[in-house]
């Protein structure tokens, strides 16, 4: 190895270890309200840059418990059209027809409900619908985040409560790991989700939620839901720019 290659190698490290060292400390003197204003702010800039998506869902769901064992699956192609249309299209189900039609399908209106400009503004993740506390920072798939706790001041079955990661150089949120802020059932005694957002181009986007349900006579619910194959187009001043990235299922 050359002098000139060592130096090089050296100069890369350091300038690696002065960025990380520079993303800490800003974590470390940013405020919750600061985060919590540029989270709101780089949101609302994301949706009114986004002019479509689509993409496509693979949601699986295992019961178990009273009265009997339940299994479904079901894969669905999503089309949204800015400001607040999102369609679905079942491209094929299997397993239980209950599940499929009392809970897949409940799913899918409860979303295309959230995305009413009324609900859009009293479920944004912002300090008018949360109280925060900042908590920490962690790492994502090796990107700096802040770790921050989320309580709903108000209750509404779309808000929820628990722990959310910020990413800390685009303040979005890429994991979740909650609880609904209201208990959807007098029938259900915990819901626990875990979700995560991928970023695709200059957006961020779900890839895949797990979601565990307590029922309180004994039976617990799984449900699985993966994403992929987006296709985004984005909108601005400029002539409109494509941006594509695919994810495949994981098998």
């Amino acid at each position: 190895m050359s002098i000139r290659h060592t130096l090089a190698l050296a100069f890369v490290l350091c300038a690696a270890l002065a960025t990380a060292q520079t993303s800490l400390r800003s974590i470390e003197n940013i405020t919750t309200s600061e985060i919590a204003a540029r989270l709101t702010e780089n949101n609302l800039k994301r949706r009114q840059h986004l002019q479509s998506y689509t993409g496509r869902r693979e949601y699986h769901l295992l019961y178990t418990g009273f009265p009997g064992r339940k299994e479904a699956d079901m894969v669905v192609d999503v089309k949204y059209e800015a400001p607040d249309t999102k369609d679905f299209t079942v491209t094929s189900q299997s397993g239980s027809r209950f599940v499929a039609n009392h809970i897949f399908k409940k799913l899918l209106e409860t979303e295309k409900e959230a995305e009413d400009g009324k609900n859009q503004a009293e479920t944004a993740i912002s300090e008018k619908n949360y109280k925060f506390e900042l908590l920490g920072e962690e790492e994502v798939d090796g990107r700096p985040a802040y770790v921050m706790n989320v309580e709903p001041r108000i209750s509404n079955k779309l808000l929820y409560r628990g722990k959310i990661w910020v990413d800390a150089a685009d303040f979005a949120v890429a994991k979740i790991e909650a609880e609904p802020a209201k208990r959807p059932s007098m029938w259900i005694s915990k819901t626990v989700v875990h979700h995560a957002y991928h970023k695709v181009g200059d957006f961020w986007l779900p890839v895949e939620n797990q979601t565990t349900t307590d029922v309180r006579l004994g039976g617990r619910a799984m449900l699985s839901i993966h994403y992929a194959d987006y296709k985004v187009v984005a909108q601005s001043k400029a002539p409109l720019s494509r941006v594509s990235e695919k994810r495949k299922f994981p098998h």
